[in-house]
């Protein structure tokens, strides 16, 4: 299967710039999956689109202010540092720009000092491998000297940081944020529980993937990032009920459909586990874990629209996309948002 398959005009316009002023507001597309029908709803209509006793399960990771700015000690020439993943011991696996001047045993000083990355090992395509040096806690750091890691087509500066944070964030580590959860508002989310939705949460730490485009002609030979994911026991409990009674259950984005499809396709069961997937959905992939699918629109040629290809089928969704690019809605991050039912 060719990349090229998954390409579609999509006008500069439509990529939005900076979030609504107020979340549940946006457009959603309510695409299904079968036969390919449309409906054009906003967000806040969810609460009407679900039923009592479906899961929805949401992605909790919360994104770091991951974007670094330094000059290296030796020279004083400005670096760029983007921290995409931990790999443990103050030691990180970063993107760095430019690169080439970054070689190993390079010191890059960050705020005076208070931080200081160590080239320590050299990969393809702009990583780097840094040891860090610092002194307390590293995210209170982070929290003074970085900025949100805004994907390179928004422009605009943003305003509130919060913004590229989900409602419900909580563990620190993504480079990006799961950006079909940020629709969702405290309000919604009481709601959809006072109807009888079951609210269920795992992890996966956004990583490279997200900032990388699909490079190859052929979709088989492009090789996925991975990126580190959880999930507890007790959510494994109520999904693996939830999957034995027939009840539905609905991923908030592709994150969150990866994990859940990641751990029933290494234990054929939903269990309490953690580790790294590189899971790569595209068409011809058979759904373990979920039924539906609230996401947001992606990019041409990109990993993501395979996956949603994957569950409603390529042409329905390049359909959807004409759909949804005729009447003006939103892409990307800061966009609108599509239901695959």
């Amino acid at each position: 299967m060719k990349v090229e398959e998954f390409d579609f005009d999509l006008p500069e316009e439509l990529i939005a710039q900076t979030p609504l002023k107020k979340r549940d507001e946006s457009k959603m597309l309510v695409l299904d999956k079968v036969t390919g029908e449309v409906e054009h709803k906003k967000f806040f209509d969810l609460e009407t689109l679900l039923n009592k006793g479906d899961v929805l399960v949401l992605n909790d990771t919360k994104v770091m202010p991951a974007r670094l700015y330094g000059v290296k000690e030796e020279t004083d020439a400005a670096i760029e540092v983007l921290m995409l993943k931990d790999i443990g011991d103050d030691t990180w696996e970063c993107l760095a720009k430019p690169a080439k001047r970054v070689k190993v045993g390079t010191v890059i000083s960050f705020g005076d000092g208070l931080l200081k990355a160590r080239c320590i090992d050299i990969k393809d395509e702009g990583i780097r491998i840094f040891k860090l040096e610092y002194k307390g806690i590293l995210y209170e750091i982070l929290d003074k000297l970085g900025e949100m890691p805004l994907p390179p087509y928004i422009h605009e500066k943003l305003e509130d940081k919060d913004r590229y944070q989900t409602v419900y964030a909580k563990v620190v580590g993504s480079a990006a944020a799961p950006t079909a959860g940020l629709h969702f508002t405290k309000e919604l989310l009481d709601k959809l529980k006072a109807k009888g939705v079951e609210i269920e949460y795992v992890t996966l730490h956004v990583g490279l993937g997200t900032f990388r485009p699909v490079s190859v002609e052929n979709i088989n030979d492009h090789v996925m990032h991975s990126e580190f994911y959880q999930m507890s026991k007790e959510t494994a409990d109520r999904l693996s009920l939830a999957k034995k009674e027939g009840r539905r259950i609905i991923s908030v984005g592709t994150t969150s459909t990866r994990t859940l499809e990641t751990i029933m396709s290494l234990y054929g069961e939903f269990r309490e586990c953690s580790g790294w997937t590189n899971i790569f959905i595209y068409p011809g992939y058979k759904f373990k874990a979920i039924d539906a699918l609230i996401t947001n629109f992606h990019l041409p040629k990109s990993t993501l629209v395979m996956l949603v290809s994957a569950l409603a089928g390529r042409e329905h969704i390049l359909n959807a996309y004409k759909e949804a690019i005729d009447n003006k809605y939103r892409f990307f991050s800061f966009g609108d948002s599509m239901f695959i039912k």
